[in-house]
């Protein structure tokens, strides 16, 4: 699961580019899809998988698990007071609001939706380690889709570096890859290969 140069994604014609501006751009990840037909978009993707779209290996959940656990006895996982932080959602446009099959602030897990367009979802997530964002995009090439999976993390402390370089080796080697598999296995599931 080739974790892609920066470059090449910020080359995608993706609202989140100008939406998140500012917002580093922590790393992103791709996978190619088989091309089942013509014209299949992310947001039918999500609705056809019907269950959660990013499920996790049984390793993967412990890890998780056990980051939740820990994340309970230190308090890592309150969201901070409101005033305190603002939601991504708050720089959606009226045209952004509109065009989102999704309302800004639906749970989904562990996170909230920010916006889902057509081909492109933004979720976050804030807490006492860091206030991050997940985008999903789905680009329809000349032979496949490719799904893009992109991770955005602005610091909320001094702690939030630190934090991000311990999971670093967890994330790029078993969970995204392990959820990358995942979506494969759903899109073949869903719409079968060519």
């Amino acid at each position: 699961m080739p974790q892609i140069s920066k470059q090449e994604f910020e080359r995608l014609p993706l609202r989140v580019h100008n939406f998140l501006a500012g917002v580093p751009l922590h790393d992103v990840w791709a996978i190619d899809l088989p091309r089942a037909r013509s014209g299949i978009t992310l947001d039918e993707f999500l609705q056809a998988a019907s269950t959660r779209l990013f499920t996790c290996s049984a390793v993967v959940r412990m890890l998780v698990n056990t980051r939740l656990f820990i994340g309970r006895l230190f308090g890592w996982d309150r969201e901070p007071t409101a005033i305190a932080w603002q939601s991504f959602s708050t720089g959606l446009t009226a045209a952004d609001r509109s065009k989102s099959f999704v309302p800004a602030g639906t749970r989904e897990g562990l996170f909230r939706v920010v916006y889902r367009f057509e081909n492109e979802q933004l979720l976050e997530v804030i807490n006492r380690t860091a206030h991050a964002a997940a985008l999903s995009a789905l680009v329809e090439t000349a032979n496949a889709y490719r799904f893009y999976f992109a991770v955005y993390v602005r610091s909320v402390s001094h702690f939030t570096p630190i934090y991000m370089a311990m999971i670093d080796p967890f994330r790029k080697l078993l969970v995204y890859p392990s959820i990358l598999r995942t979506v494969r296995a759903k899109w073949t599931e869903t719409f079968g290969t060519s």
